[in-house]
């Protein structure tokens, strides 16, 4: 997945350009070509991708030729990396390295001045050229939730119980043909480096991609698409058609529209998803496995059904490596309780990361106070990177597990996984990871980053809360022992002895959350016919929109600035607290997450206790950043300060 600046989704095209600043520049003076040329080479662009087409963002640019102004005349205001390459490894216990607030470096509280020519805080070129940075319409003006229809079956919902797809899903060969392949590029925001760069594409500076450095890249887990595929590998994505399939969003708040940037926290539920619960209740709900009768078959095939579009949507090897738990917090506290009191012991070590949520550390923790073990701890740089190097001095004979995150629910941090898991099975170790926060942003593959464990939890991609997941490869579940005891997960029972069953029912004991299972796996259904691409990539356009318009802002330091980031942007305001930011966005509808985030240790290493965290998903808008940006201005002005 090769990310660019600009995305190749349709956006609606505005009604209104923002206005400008009385004492912008024009573009001209800045060195940009001109809004013709500009709109001219992102029009060639997006028709040379596969299934592209001119986006209708660019339908009001005019197709007239100019002359192109080269792309190495943009200002680049872009401040040095400063990678914090002096930091130890670190034992739980020990003092953390800290940054005061307002002396951190690599952070982007800074505000560029050269480029700023609007209100949005970017060159109107840009601004009329690129999609990602064309407000959309307001929020109120969005069509009302329309009623999904009728379900086509009357007892089972098409390809529940051979977990086929809603027909987007590529042929059965295909996938398989693509399996374990994983890729590494560069990630980065689309500000004025990468628009640089993409302009120089376009004029022709660059015929191939140049092949990223080994080791510096960020992995990410896609297919290989056959060329005979490559026209059809995107469909078209429409965010307010999107936006109309989850109801909750149609919600007011304080009488303004909801907007949901809390969805780090959870995520809402569209409506196919309420449709599937409802359908189960109505027409199928029965105890599983446990009975001849017809409902108990259509629970038994759904729950099943649901556990193999799991493991196909993580690329596990088997349904039988997927376990239904409450959420990625029970998941590790499985792994903690069953494997890891059989393997590991005194004197042994556990390293996890700095980003970790409480979920992963608490529980290692306490194995850790019943065992003898140690934990290590890697550390990370000004700009919320894990420092590989230092991870590299912590392996050694005695580490057993290595937990770490795919993407930090406090700062927003892509980790490098399958290199991070690479070096762990080097020194003999196994590897966890969590992936609550990156499934619903990115494809996963956990065969291709060779994870021993990955959890994570259903809320955070669509489907309803109390349903997560545990995969572990099939040889280590076997040899682990089962963790509760009761019905369903037993083969034989006698006074003197119990056999259990095979993976994964001995690690299901008693009645599991069925109708939650199945939401599971109709969000699962639900995102792969937006497609994990489309979501990536709008995504990757929105967060760097927001980023755009929040970092000017006087007052506001960004905190984690990582080269490779998810939708998460965590800030703070100078004069503020956190709540108090929180309260006052609320007051306009905003939803965002004011605290620790159940992360307190990766915080408190820039020195901080709290943070606003907006985290977007692929129904968020420019026109809801846009309010939430114009909150956050207000209050740098002194204006409207939130009541204590």
């Amino acid at each position: 997945m090769t990310w660019r600046s600009t995305s190749t989704m349709p956006i609606p095209t505005p009604t209104a350009n923002p206005p400008a600043s009385a004492s912008a520049p024009p573009a001209s003076a800045a060195g940009l070509p001109d809004e013709a040329t500009l709109g001219q080479l992102a029009s060639e662009f997006f028709r040379a991708l596969p299934g592209g087409g001119t986006s209708p963002a660019f339908s009001a640019a005019s197709a007239s030729p100019a002359s192109q102004t080269p792309p190495s005349s943009l200002p680049d205001p872009t401040p040095a990396a400063s990678a914090d390459a002096g930091v130890s490894g670190l034992t739980l216990g020990e003092p953390v390295p800290r940054i005061q607030p307002g002396a951190a470096p690599g952070t982007a509280s800074a505000a560029p001045t050269t480029l700023v020519a609007n209100e949005l805080g970017v060159p109107e070129a840009y601004a009329a050229a690129l999609p990602f940075i064309a407000p959309l319409s307001s929020p109120t003006s969005l069509p009302p939730h329309a009623p999904a229809g009728a379900v086509s079956s009357p007892y089972y919902f098409l390809g529940e119980a051979t977990a086929l797809s809603s027909g987007h899903a590529a042929p059965a060969a295909e996938r398989r043909a693509t399996e374990n392949h994983v890729v590494a590029h560069p990630f980065e925001l689309p500000g004025d480096s990468a628009l640089r760069r993409v302009l120089g594409e376009l004029a022709g500076e660059r015929t191939a991609p140049t092949a990223h450095p080994a080791g510096t890249g960020y992995y990410f887990v896609e297919p290989a698409i056959p060329a005979a595929a490559a026209a059809t590998r995107f469909p078209a994505f429409d965010v307010n058609a999107v936006r109309r399939d989850f109801p909750i969003l149609a919600e007011r708040v304080n009488g303004k529209p909801l907007i949901w940037f809390d969805n780090a926290a959870t995520t809402h539920k569209p409506q196919a998803v309420i449709d599937r619960l409802a359908y189960f209740y109505t027409h199928e709900n029965s105890n599983i496995h446990r009975a001849a009768h017809e409902l108990a078959a259509r629970a038994t095939d759904a729950y099943e059904g649901a556990r193999s579009k799991v493991a196909r949507f993580i690329g596990a090897a088997s349904p039988d490596e997927v376990i239904f738990v409450r959420g990625a917090t029970e998941a590790i506290n499985l792994v903690a309780k069953t494997w890891g009191r059989q393997n590991i012991g005194e004197g042994d070590e556990i390293i996890v990361s700095l980003l970790e949520h409480h979920a992963n550390i608490v529980p290692w923790q306490q194995l850790a106070a019943e065992t003898g073990a140690r934990i290590r701890v890697i550390p990370v740089d000004d700009k919320g990177q894990l420092l590989l190097g230092e991870y590299q001095r912590l392996l050694n004979d005695r580490t057993k597990l290595v937990a770490v995150t795919q993407v930090s629910n406090a700062l927003g941090t892509v980790t490098p996984v399958a290199e991070i898991v690479e070096l762990a099975h080097r020194a003999g170790a196994k590897a966890l990871v969590d992936g609550a926060q990156s499934v619903s942003h990115m494809r996963v593959n956990v065969q291709a980053i060779d994870a021993d464990f990955f959890v994570f939890s259903g809320h955070k991609v669509f489907a309803p809360t109390g349903i997560g997941v545990v995969y572990g490869k099939r040889d280590i579940l076997e040899a682990t022992p089962p963790w509760q005891g009761g019905g369903n997960m037993i083969a034989d029972v006698t006074f003197e002895r119990t056999l259990y069953q095979g993976v994964p029912n001995k690690f299901e004991a008693g009645t599991g959350n069925i109708a939650d299972a199945v939401g599971l796996g109709a969000a699962i259904d639900y995102v792969e016919r937006v497609g994990i691409e489309n979501i990536a990539r709008y995504e990757h356009d929105l967060l760097a929109y927001a980023t755009q318009r929040l970092a000017p802002i006087p007052g506001v330091r960004l905190v984690g600035t990582a080269e490779h980031k998810a939708s998460v942007l965590s800030f703070v305001l100078a004069g503020y607290r956190p709540e108090e930011v929180g309260r006052a966005l609320n007051e306009e509808g905003v939803a965002v997450r004011s605290g620790h985030h159940c992360a307190q240790p990766i915080l408190r290493r820039f020195g901080l206790e709290a943070t606003v965290r907006p985290s977007l998903a692929f129904y968020n808008t420019c026109a809801e950043v846009d309010v939430l940006a114009s909150v956050v201005q207000r209050l740098a002005r002194g204006k409207g300060r939130a009541v204590v």
